[in-house]
């Protein structure tokens, strides 16, 4: 199983403020706050610990599938470009990539690198990206395979015999994918 999420930094810059009274309480936990403070660089980090975030939820609905909204509840701890997300008694790795355009997150139940393949758009309607995105990951499988959802929503790499877990992330100019 495999979550990932990506953030492209001049989109969040454009749309996001995230300095907002209660933006950060509502969030982000005390010590990530303080995280977020004392960083050299605020922006970043705030996008990044939202990317790990991320990443760890679409890794949890796959372990136990449901719909909720707790980003508070997922608590990072980051080392390097390493960190471990932890939800009640769930526990995952995360590893990061920042670049100077985006922020790639990649949860996982063991440390391993960075398997998402990113993709960059030339249109940022929603729909295309997604369907450009899609065709990305199968162009590498074949015909006989498709993205199917499960009820809860969560996508799926499927043919007549394997089902694979996957993770698909778009955010402005960018996307990702990767494959349990």
């Amino acid at each position: 199983m495999v979550g990932n999420d990506i953030v492209d930094l001049n989109e969040a810059k454009k749309t996001s403020n995230w300095e907002r009274p209660r933006f950060l309480n509502k969030l982000f936990s005390e010590e990530e706050q303080y995280q977020i403070k004392t960083s050299h660089n605020p922006f970043v980090m705030i996008w990044r610990l939202w990317s790990m975030k991320e990443a760890s939820y679409k890794l949890y609905t796959q372990l136990h599938p449901s719909r909720f909204y707790n980003p508070k509840g997922f608590l990072c701890d980051i080392e390097g470009h390493k960190g471990v997300v932890s939800f009640r008694n769930f526990k995952c790795y995360v590893e990061s990539k920042i670049t100077s355009d985006y922020i790639i997150s990649e949860a996982r139940f063991e440390p391993q690198k960075l398997t998402s393949t990113i993709v960059s758009f030339n249109t940022t309607i929603y729909k295309v990206q997604s369907g450009l995105l899609k065709s990305e990951l199968l162009d590498g499988f074949g015909k006989e395979y498709r993205i199917n959802k499960t009820k809860f929503n969560i996508p799926v790499l499927t043919n007549a015999k394997n089902i694979h877990n996957i993770s698909l992330t778009h955010h402005g100019n960018y996307g990702a994918y990767a494959i349990a």
